[in-house]
């Protein structure tokens, strides 16, 4: 893990470990199940668990706070960010039990003690959290609209929903907010050029940013 030793100095050995590992258990399991492009799974370092840490470079969880990924698949973003943040609780939801099996796998492989495994849909799921994460699972105004009642009801400014989706987001698609989500661009921190239409999309907790 080269790429994100040189990108995240702070994190220790174990954690380097376990991104090792994590590497190890998604490219075995690819091989039955297919959570990530065949063609695309050497890459997992670069275009899946350094993309993810993308929220963590736009907003470090504080310890002892929440966060539900949604739509999670095999685990992403939830997976890297639960490494990287290993005194924050993680609940990976999916309504796919055969995405999740790859999910529990490398989590148990991990011994990952912050996560939870929910085979759920959205609309289902009863928690709430601070912070609730996704990655390309729909336009933004759809996934806040369908997870808004997840989030805790007060809460700091920095919580809210961090969504991971490309630059064509911005085109029509604020028009069910009042004001435009804070938006950050990925290649801001990461200078490969697989970044450069890559952002962060951050929806504040606050109840009047939607039309309702």
């Amino acid at each position: 893990m080269h790429t994100i030793k040189t990108y995240f100095p702070e994190f220790s050995e174990r954690q380097l470990t376990q991104f090792e590992q994590a590497a190890a258990q998604y490219t075995e399991w690819n091989r039955k199940i297919n959570v990530i492009s065949r063609k695309d799974i050497e890459n997992i370092e670069l275009h899946h668990f350094l993309h993810s840490l993308a929220i963590y470079k736009a907003q470090a969880f504080e310890p002892a706070s929440r966060c539900i990924d949604l739509g999670t698949g095999g685990g992403f973003p939830g997976l890297p960010l639960a490494i990287a943040l290993p005194e924050v609780s993680f609940v990976l939801v999916d309504s796919i039990q055969k995405k999740l099996t790859v999910a529990k796998a490398v989590v148990e492989a991990l011994e990952l003690n912050n996560v939870e495994i929910a085979n759920s849909r959205i609309e289902s799921l009863k928690r709430t959290a601070d912070y609730i994460t996704g990655r390309a699972v729909e336009p933004l105004p759809d996934f806040y609209h369908r997870a808004k009642h997840l989030l805790v009801k007060k809460g700091k400014a920095s919580h809210g929903i961090y969504y991971l989706k490309g630059p064509d987001i911005a085109s029509a698609a604020f028009s069910g907010f009042r004001r435009q989500p804070n938006s950050s661009p990925v290649s801001q921190w990461f200078k490969e050029p697989y970044f450069e239409e890559k952002w962060v999309w951050h929806v504040p907790l606050q109840n009047d940013l939607m039309n309702e």
